[in-house]
């Protein structure tokens, strides 16, 4: 592999104690969903103006070390008129790209779906690179039922998974490979349990098959939770002793970073089960966080759409990123949340 030098790079910046990824890469359909429920027009121009807000909150760098971005942002200015890549190359923190074409239903399965877009993947790939990308997003999904997910599914996600993690290490580009178990459903932690731990062996069986070297990938899972609709909750602990427990089952040492999906949790509690984990015994990964709406949904609503509220919504952004930058370290404590956090301007 001759872009060992520049994986090397991405995934050493990608890794640093205490900094996470913000996933900013909501596709306009799902944005436009987030922006309507509190009452934001969902324009080209109101997607630019927030992104640019995240990106420009206080002390923004000290805690991100990446952000995914969606096709339209990676190829939007700033209001100070330079490309979203370079507002964050200049700011030391690493331009990343979602370039799955999202999910389609998988043929003969029970209502269960495979991810697209490996098609012409190479060729996107080295455009994005051009434009400043150094890591990409691919996300699988499965849901769980009584039936599913089924072997099928879990085997198929898999290996297009492994496929595109293979052709962007190809590319020098590092893959963050994301199989998603959905907190949808009335399961419970035991059943969550068991499995996520057929999913990622899978996963790890098929980047072993196609060559994937693992030091230059970063796996960004769901946690081991009982379902939404679960009439009895599992605490902090048990979701991080579950999650951790699947991990070390599953997830080779060479893995040098998993950044969990918050994926339905609240903010509180992506931020309290991350610290959990972390407060645990000596792993062989970095732990950290690969969060969209934990971080950005107190700003979103402060934002409401407005310039004047700005600056209030990027401080609520500032303190939500440096509390889990808190957990990625075990440091967080659930007091903290009610404190008043001095930021930086």
């Amino acid at each position: 592999m001759t872009n060992i030098k520049e994986l090397e790079s991405t995934i050493s910046k990608l890794t640093v104690a205490g900094k996470g990824i913000l996933a900013a890469d909501e596709s306009t359909g799902t944005i436009t969903k987030r922006f309507q429920a509190v009452g934001i027009e969902s324009t080209e121009d109101n997607r630019r103006a927030y992104r640019e807000m995240l990106i420009t909150s206080p002390e923004f760098n000290r805690y991100i070390a990446g952000v995914i971005l969606f096709e339209e942002t990676l190829n939007q200015n700033t209001s100070q008129g330079i490309s979203f890549p370079e507002a964050l190359k200049n700011m030391g923190v690493l331009p990343g790209i979602k370039v799955d074409k999202g999910l389609v239903h998988l043929a003969n399965s029970l209502d269960e779906n495979i991810t697209q877009g490996l098609d012409g993947l190479p060729e996107r790939l080295a455009e994005y690179k051009s434009k400043g990308a150094c890591f990409a997003k691919w996300r699988s999904v499965y849901t769980i039922s009584d039936k599913t997910p089924t072997s099928i599914a879990i085997e198929t996600n898999a290996e297009v998974l492994a496929r595109y993690a293979a052709i962007c290490q190809e590319q020098g580009i590092v893959p963050i490979v994301e199989p998603e178990v959905l907190i949808d459903g009335d399961h419970t932690l035991a059943r969550c349990e068991e499995v996520t731990e057929p999913v990622l062996q899978a996963v790890f069986n098929a980047l072993y098959r196609h060559h994937v070297k693992l030091e230059f990938i970063v796996l960004k899972p769901s946690m081991v939770i009982s379902g939404k609709a679960c009439p009895q909750k599992a605490s902090v602990n048990e979701v991080a002793e579950a999650t951790v427990r699947i991990l070390r089952r599953t997830v080779p040492g060479a893995v040098p970073t998993i950044n969990f999906l918050s994926g339905g949790q609240t903010s509180e509690q992506a931020t309290a089960h991350l610290n959990a984990m972390n407060q645990l015994a000596k792993l062989p990964w970095n732990l950290s966080f690969s969060y969209a709406r934990a971080l950005q949904d107190y700003c979103m609503k402060t934002w409401q759409g407005q310039s004047k509220n700005i600056a209030t919504a990027q401080k609520a952004f500032s303190k939500r990123a440096m509390l889990n930058s808190l957990a990625a370290q075990g440091k967080y404590q659930e007091s903290m949340e009610k404190e008043e956090i001095s930021l930086a301007s």
